[in-house]
């Protein structure tokens, strides 16, 4: 296949991926270095003025959980090599990252992996129908049909299969429907915590990089969410390339591809894929530079700052209120007209599969800490709680456990409001919902080990049980009051970025560049604490 890859891809295509991927991580390197400033600044401004809102009553891990297994087990891999099924021992270390093995052995005596996948921009299926129904549109007038010449034939009848709209894809299977479901949770909590790649510990970096995809993508007309905002920031700033790049290559391509219809659209998704990894490697080392220069500058910058910084608020503010005398006006009426008259119904979607979730949150960690007492009232000592704190200390990130919390949001549906909204899926606020789950769970069973080892040092062993119980009542309690405040959060960020499709604003020059009125408009309602939430309840206020 490697030849085959070489033929298509010639000296004259991969300067296609070079000039281009130089195209768009030059413009976006230039937004980078602005707004770099801009999140220097916002988060000098918060050291200085400290943050508003609620605090977090749950304790937060400051360490992450290390040299844990996530999940480990067999299954069937297609390879593509020898085009057979064989046996492969998967395990998931806490990097979330798949290493697969030929046997448990192989892992066992610590040998290299055949391979790793890292999964993020990845979806997880469970049919060939639904599969087939994606890649027939990764080539123009080539269309994949169901009982037309097999693409692969499955070694049962329980695929999974890991699809990418531009890196290669992964063909697994089991012998039963009970090992699919659970290989389908772990695979979704792979793809779950890779696509979380950008850390919220990070103040700066963070949102600006964030911001400055935000800023780029709105440059070439798209206003909306974004599916494909997942992973490291190599993966995404890849994703941002291949937008663009990959219809040119595909037309230049396509028409020089060879065979029956399965075998044109295996050998594109090879090219699609080596012309990620070239693309991916190229975003890697012209962001480290970019990056470096920014790093280089901080300390003078952030000096300037803090030197400079009535200075710089005053006028920002100055700047600020110039743009509202033009934008607002329209904003108002556009808030009035095509916004208002939809926020309850967002809302609506939201609330109920969100709070369900945040429940099942709440009374999987309840049933784990009423299991626990019950096996303490045979054998009460330290050591008996420490095995079974040592279990409790994953729950978070136990895939098929958590599967119970992460399934309720996946009922998700905004019909209807997408297009308005120019939401590309609601997976979208589907994952981040989840994210916020598992952070829930795990500061949760963290301020348990926390309490009760404090309780267990100064009352000792006796009436265990009634020690357990007074520390689970607590952390309870705490729990709520956080689910509320989290779940508030989460729906006000969903509104903003639910922002009204932006081409029906007819952007003018002088609102380019800036907000859409919209967005405008939504956050000035969040800050003047608006009615945005006014009406409906979060449950645990």
């Amino acid at each position: 296949m490697g030849d085959v890859i070489s033929s298509h891809l010639d000296e004259a295509k991969r300067e296609i991926i070079t000039a281009r991927t130089a195209e768009v991580m030059g413009e976006f390197g230039r937004l980078y270095e602005q707004q770099y400033a801009v999140a220097l600044f916002n988060k000098v401004r918060l050291d200085i003025e400290g943050g508003g809102g609620p605090q977090p009553q749950l304790l937060h891990r400051k360490l992450p959980l290390e040299n844990k297994s996530i999940f480990s087990g067999s299954l069937f891999q297609y390879l593509e090599e020898n085009k057979k099924w064989r046996n492969r021992f998967l395990f998931v270390p806490d990097s979330y990252n798949i290493n697969y093995y030929e046997n448990k052995v192989s892992h066992d005596r610590r040998l290299h992996p055949k391979g790793t996948i890292n999964c993020a921009g990845y979806k997880v299926l469970t049919s060939m129908e639904q599969y087939l129904d994606l890649i027939s549109n990764s080539l123009p007038d080539v269309k994949a049909k169901v009982g037309s010449s097999p693409f692969l034939k499955f070694a049962t009848q329980f695929p999974l299969i890991l699809w990418h709209p531009y890196a290669r894809h992964y063909y697994f299977c089991v012998v039963t429907e009970k090992e699919q479901l659970k290989w389908h949770a772990v695979l979704q909590d792979c793809v779950r915590h890779a696509n979380d790649g950008l850390s919220e510990e990070n103040k700066v970096q963070t949102p600006a990089f964030t911001d400055s995809v935000r800023h780029y993508r709105q440059a070439q007309g798209h206003y909306g969410t974004w599916e494909m905002m997942c992973g490291l920031p190599s993966q995404i700033l890849a994703n941002l390339v291949m937008e663009d790049l990959l219809s040119e290559l595909r037309e230049l391509i396509s028409p020089r591809l060879k065979g029956k219809l399965h075998e044109r659209q295996k050998t594109w998704i090879l090219i699609s894929d080596a012309v990620y990894s070239l693309v991916q490697e190229q975003c890697q080392t012209q962001y480290e530079t970019v990056l470096q220069k920014c790093e280089a500058a901080r300390s003078s910058l952030e000096a300037s700052i803090r030197t400079d910084m009535d200075q710089i608020i005053t006028s920002k503010e100055h700047v600020t209120n110039k743009i509202k005398a033009v934008v607002l006006p329209k904003a108002e009426k556009l808030l009035k007209v095509s916004i208002q008259p939809y926020i309850s119904s967002i809302l609506d979607a939201l609330m109920e599969s969100t709070s369900q979730g945040f429940s099942e949150v709440r009374d999987l960690f309840f049933r784990e800490l009423v299991d626990m007492s019950k096996n303490t009232l045979n054998e009460g000592t330290k050591e008996t709680v420490a095995q079974h704190m040592e279990k409790i200390s994953m729950l978070a990130f136990h895939p098929v456990k958590m599967h119970s919390c992460y399934e309720k949001v996946e009922h998700l549906s905004l019909e209807g409001l997408q297009q308005r909204f120019d939401v590309s899926s609601p997976s979208v606020f589907v994952q981040r919902a989840q994210i916020l789950m598992r952070e829930q769970m795990d500061d949760a069973v963290y301020t348990f080990e926390q309490i009760l080892h404090q309780s267990l040092e100064s009352q000792g062993t006796e009436e265990l049980c009634k020690t357990i119980q007074r520390c689970q009542d607590r952390v309870i309690k705490k729990c709520d009051y956080d689910s509320s405040t989290v779940r508030k959060r989460f729906f006000r960020e969903a509104l903003l970025r639910s922002s009204f499709h932006a081409e029906q604003l007819s952007p003018s020059p002088i609102n380019r560049g800036f907000q859409s009125p919209a967005s405008e408009a939504a956050e000035a309602e969040e800050n003047a604490g608006g009615p945005c939430l006014e009406g409906h309840e979060v449950e645990g206020d």
